[in-house]
């Protein structure tokens, strides 16, 4: 049963295009999120300590990070608070889409977290439910979306510990799309579709299983 009183933080770099979402990706989250109930915190890299200092970081249940072109912006002392979190207070990490290269994933995984071949405009993506028992996939049925960035396997991360979703698209490229790993005491939820030009986040798919995520990902009190 989902728990009351959920803090959730979510960052961004901020270089997603305002046209496409003009409060950033991190807003549109942080918008469903609160309709489920949600306490959310907004926090970004122009922000004092980048948006990750101490008291944000204690207070949240789970964050939210997206990132795109400055990972390695990041400094290495926030780095270190975020996986600090994760891997010993419990908090829960979702990093999305093109965040797979963000500092923090890679450290908590381990690896480098790349794959070999992408295409930025790859046309429909066909989402199929592998782990329908598991409760990011509460409610949730195989899905398309008319228009994503393609990442193709292998990705180099290590094995997950449950592949809630896989991706195919009409190239015959194929993904893991939705990945959930524990790190210590903190659970982390991988998610694939995302890429900042699209309306991805906009979708009512996307939004109930990031929604889930939330739920599953969150620090155990």
């Amino acid at each position: 049963m989902a728990r009351n009183n959920l803090h959730a933080l979510l960052w961004s770099e901020w270089t997603e295009p305002k046209t496409v979402y003009p409060n950033g990706i991190h807003g549109k989250i942080a918008e469903f999120l609160s309709e489920q109930g949600f306490t959310t915190t907004l926090a970004d890299m122009q922000e004092k300590e980048q948006g990750l200092d101490e008291k944000r970081l204690q207070k949240a249940d789970v964050l939210f990070w997206f990132g795109h072109k400055k990972h390695d912006d990041v400094k290495d002392e926030y780095v270190h608070r975020v996986v600090w979190h994760v891997t010993e207070e419990g908090m829960g990490f979702i990093p999305l889409h093109s965040s797979h290269l963000c500092r923090p994933f890679r450290k908590l995984m381990g690896t480098a977290c790349t794959f070999p071949t992408w295409q930025e405009t790859a046309g429909e993506e066909r989402i199929e439910v592998l782990a329908p028992d598991h409760p990011i996939a509460e409610g949730v049925e195989d899905f398309s979306l008319p228009q994503t960035e393609m990442y193709g396997e292998p990705f180099d991360v290590p094995e997950p510990g449950s592949v809630v979703f896989h991706s195919r698209w009409k190239t015959g490229e194929e993904f893991r799309s939705g990945c959930c790993w524990t790190c210590g005491k903190g659970k982390i939820f991988y998610f694939r579709p995302g890429h900042e030009t699209y309306p991805i986040f906009m979708n009512r798919t996307v939004q109930r299983i990031l929604t889930n995520a939330a739920h599953w990902a969150v620090k155990e009190k």
